[in-house]
């Protein structure tokens, strides 16, 4: 579920992606708004991808979803 997760992040960047379509891309999380798998696999994926960098690649829009990109971009 990362990498299908990541690769829509890749492939859409530096789109903004909503929590919904996150779930809707990834099949297996139940469209839930009281889960937080999206939340989980965002958190697994900067431990991967941003955890020994100074600049952040995965920034949270609140309330809205995620995007994947440097700030400028």
């Amino acid at each position: 579920r990362e990498f299908v997760l990541l690769e829509l992040l890749l492939l859409r960047a530096p789109e903004l992606i909503t929590r919904r379509e996150i779930v809707e891309h990834v099949r297996d999380c139940p469209l839930d708004s009281e889960t937080n798998l999206v939340e989980v696999y965002i958190n697994r994926l900067r431990q991967k991808i941003d955890q020994d960098r100074s600049v952040k690649l995965i920034h949270t829009i609140r309330g809205v979803g995620y995007r994947l990109g440097t700030p400028g971009s």
